[in-house]
Formats: structure tokens, C-alpha cells, sequence
């Protein structure tokens, strides 16, 4: 039978929507794990597609693109996993909130978390890293404070992204530079008209909401670091692994061989401490994950994680959301919606709003940070130049509605990982990302108010460049 290759506007529409609705009531409605709800999204797009004569080698290779694109991601998450368990075995991890109970008030913990997130994603360049290590220590001394977990979360996320957005090492900051052909540190200075107000805006949010939360009881905290005290070893030496991190940023090393010698050295670091630990207990470690036996059910909980099978659900759904977003791309779907934008968008404004709500779009429609970027990168920038422009407007519109979108979707794939790293739904967390949610707005005022946009040349000059190519291409 032959292919059809082209969708209709109404068909592509109506696909998208009944993807969003399934995967809506399935995660919202019923409050299913976001797996199920991928699985028949899929179903439904596969059993359209051969309605549509579409063959299966078309289905097999959408599947197979969408999944190469993460296989990188899928590896660093397994790593982390690994990675999470043996820093709580060595005593980093509770190190850290020890020192952290000893230098943060209670008062203003959730700001002060904001601001230590943010330094360490800048230097890091990751906010998964950040998330997965320091953001652990965090959520740990937090709820022994009494606070509320999505609230310590909301601090946590948006110090990790605001971080990522500020560093050189990013990898989306890279990736957005170089979709829209620009100089990364020109690509990162102009993303401050946008995420330095953000930026500013959460940390006022966080000190009135730290100050709401000054009255907790220190008895709790006292009794904790007792127990972490008692049970684990607590030294400046546990940090080693922590300044590891730092040392392979600096030599610019990349995630994968920084997060293995990092596991190697914290391994070490557990057999210095415990010369008689069996290696196959070890091994248990890095696998199955870190088991507290402290006598307390509360640091039991929190100190209880990580581990290469802790992260299988994880990458499951990640497998699954990169297969469903291959489907859509091989069979033209986002492309058929996203084309006939172009003759509506008559002004910066309209430009800018297109472009965010896009990547928001991408984002929920497909689960992937990158193609959150790579997309709609590819869709808008002959209408951003043709609009009289700069690619840097393009490149923080791709930041603002792509990169920090991503960890708000349950079924995103930072939305999944900070979930299950965190413990907690990405549908409660979500309402205090203050950082993600503001970095949209304030790219939007910027595009319709004109401060902070970055222009080429004038819209009637860029089109008539456009219609001279376009004479001589043919």
C-alpha cells in the first residue's frame, strides 16, 4: 500500500489534542503513573498511523529516532542513581546536612537554599547534579524541619535551573546557542534580561515564605544530627567527592566520565571507612541502593535511596516519552501545527508569545528538553530573522518556554527524574518553581515591550533579503 505523507492541519490538531487528553486524565485526572498514559498515546498514534497507510518501518524508525536522541540522558540518569547511593554510604550526603543544620536558620532555609542551588548549578552546569546531590541534603533538613516537601522542592528546582541557566557548561545552554548559530556567553547575557528578574522575584518569594515557617521546634533538628552523628561518618573528608565535581567542571570533563570517576573515588572512600565491607555488599549498593538502619523512621526515609534500579521507572519513562515524540516528528504531526503560525505573527510580540507557547507545547506534547529546543529552534528562526530579529531573541525564547518548562511536565523527562529523585509528584512541587513559571512572563513582557529584545535589521529589510534568496534559490 502507499504512504500517505501529508497530514491536514485538522488532522494533526486533533491528534495532538487526544494525545494531551489521554495523557491528561490518565496523570490529572486518575493520578496515574505517567507510563500507562504514554503507552496509550502511543497505541492511539501507531493505530492511526496504519489507518493512514502509514508503513511500519515508518512507526519502527519514529520509535528508534526519539529513543537515540536520549540515550546519553538515560545513561547519566542511570549514573546518578549509582552515584546518589554510594555519596549517602560515604557519609557525604549526611555531611552536608550536618554543616547545613549548623549554618542555615530555619527562617530563612528556604531562601538560602534557593541561593546555594543557584551557585552550585552555576558552576556544575547541570540541574539534575544539582537536584540529585545537594538537593537530597536539602530535602533531608528540610522536612526534619517541618517544613513542607514541596515547598523545599520548588527551592531546590528553581536554584538548580536558575544555576543551569547561568553556567557555560549547560548543556541546553550550548545546545540553544548553537541551534540559533550564536555565541554561547552572548546567548547567556542576553538570557539575564529574563532570568535575572525571575531570579530576583523567587528569592523575595522564598524569604516571605521562609519567614512564614520561622517557628519550628530546634529539638527535632538536634535529635537528627545526633543520629547522622552516630550512624554515618561525618567529616570535611566526605566532601571529597563534592570538590570532585567541581575539579571535572573546571577541566570542562563531560557529565559521563565526571559521574563515573566520581563513583570510583566515593567507592574507595567506603572501603577506607569500612576495610571489611564484603565487595558484593558494595555492589548491592551501587545497585539496589542505600538502606538506613538508624533506629529513626524518619532518617530511614530520607536516607534510604538511590541505586541503579531506583532509576529503572525513570528511564522506562523516558523511553517511552522519547518514542511517543519520534512518532510525532516521522509522521509530521508537530510540523503540520506549528507552519502555518508564520503568516499570523506580524509583530515582535506576537513572534515572541508563538515561540514560548511552542516550546511549552513541545514540552507537553513530546516530554524531551532537548527537542523542546531543537524544534521549535528549527521551526522559528527564518520567522524571527524575517522579523527583524537577532538570534539571541530566538535562543532565550528557546530557555524561557523550552529548558525550564520541561521540569514542570509530569511525564517531561525532568519532571520524571526530579519526581522520583526528590520523592515528591511533580504535580505538587510545581506551583513553587517560582523560576520556571516567572521565566516565561517576563520573556513575554520583554517581547511585547521591546526592553531587553535584540534586533537585526528592520522587518521590511529582512523580508525583502528573504524574497531576493528565495528569487535566486529558484
Amino acid at each position: 500500500m502507499k504512504e500517505v505523507k501529508r497530514v491536514s492541519l485538522v488532522e494533526a490538531s486533533g491528534i495532538l489534542f487526544l494525545v494531551l487528553l489521554i495523557m491528561g486524565i490518565g496523570v490529572i485526572g486518575f493520578g496515574l503513573s505517567p507510563q500507562v498514559p504514554v503507552m496509550l498515546a502511543m497505541g492511539a498514534i501507531i493505530l492511526w498511523a496504519k489507518v493512514r497507510r502509514f508503513s511500519w518501518a515508518s512507526v519502527n524508525l519514529g520509535i528508534k529516532d526519539g529513543i537515540e536522541k536520549g540515550i546519553i540522558p538515560i545513561f547519566i540518569f542511570i549514573l546518578i542513581g549509582a552515584m546518589i547511593s554510594t555519596w549517602i554510604a560515604a557519609g557525604t550526603i549526611p555531611s552536608l546536612m550536618v554543616t547545613g543544620f549548623k549554618i542555615i536558620s530555619v527562617r530563612w532555609f528556604l531562601p538560602s537554599v534557593f541561593v546555594v542551588c543557584t551557585l552550585v548549578g552555576a558552576a556544575v552546569g547541570s540541574a539534575f547534579t544539582v537536584a540529585s546531590t545537594v538537593g537530597i541534603a536539602f530535602m533531608g533538613m528540610g522536612i526534619t524541619m517541618g517544613l513542607n516537601s514541596a515547598m523545599i522542592a520548588g527551592a531546590i528546582i528553581s536554584g538548580a535551573i536558575f544555576g543551569d541557566k547561568l553556567s557555560p557548561l549547560s548543556e541546553t545552554n550550548n545546545l540553544a546557542s548553537a541551534v540559533v548559530d550564536t555565541e554561547l556567553f552572548e546567548h547567556i547575557k542576553n538570557l539575564l534580561w529574563s532570568t535575572l528578574p525571575a531570579g530576583i522575584l523567587t528569592t523575595v518569594l522564598f524569604m516571605i515564605m521562609g519567614h512564614d515557617n520561622s517557628t519550628m521546634s530546634l529539638d527535632r533538628i538536634k535529635r537528627t544530627v545526633a543520629i547522622l552523628d552516630a550512624h554515618f561518618n561525618i567529616s570535611l573528608w566526605a566532601i571529597i567527592p563534592i570538590i570532585l565535581v567541581f575539579v571535572c567542571a573546571a577541566i570542562k570533563m563531560p557529565a559521563v566520565p565526571t559521574m563515573l570517576l566520581n563513583i570510583f573515588v566515593t567507592s574507595v572512600m567506603i572501603f577506607i571507612q569500612n576495610p571489611r565491607l564484603p565487595l558484593k555488599q558494595l555492589a548491592s549498593i551501587i545497585t539496589n541502593g542505600f538502606v538506613a538502619k538508624t533506629g529513626d523512621t524518619t532518617v530511614n526515609t530520607l536516607l534510604s535511596r538511590g541505586g541503579i534500579v531506583s532509576m529503572m521507572p525513570t528511564v522506562a519513562l523516558i523511553v517511552l516519552t522519547l518514542s511517543l515524540g519520534g512518532l510525532l516528528v516521522r509522521f509530521g504531526l508537530i510540523k503540520t501545527v506549528m507552519d502555518p503560525l508564520g503568516a499570523h505573527l506580524n509583530s515582535s510580540g506576537k513572534l515572541i508569545a508563538a515561540g514560548i507557547f511552542t516550546c511549552i507545547g513541545v514540552n507537553v506534547f513530546v516530554g524531551e528538553q532537548f527537542l523542546s529546543i531543537i524544534l521549535p529552534g528549527r521551526a522559528f528562526k527564518r520567522m524571527f530573522n524575517a522579523g527583524g530579529l537577532a538570534n539571541n531573541a530566538l535562543g532565550r525564547v528557546l530557555e524561557d518556554g523550552g529548558t525550564v518548562i520541561n521540569y514542570l511536565v509530569p511525564w517531561g523527562v525532568g519532571g520524571v527524574f526530579l519526581a522520583n529523585t526528590l520523592s515528591v509528584p511533580t504535580l505538587h512541587y510545581l506551583p513553587f518553581v517560582f523560576f520556571s513559571l516567572l521565566c516565561p512572563l517576563f520573556s513575554l513582557l520583554s517581547g511585547f515591550t521591546g526592553i531587553g529584545l535584540k534586533r537585526s535589521i528592520s522587518p521590511q529589510s529582512a523580508e525583502s533579503s528573504r524574497l531576493v534568496e528565495e528569487k535566486q534559490s529558484n
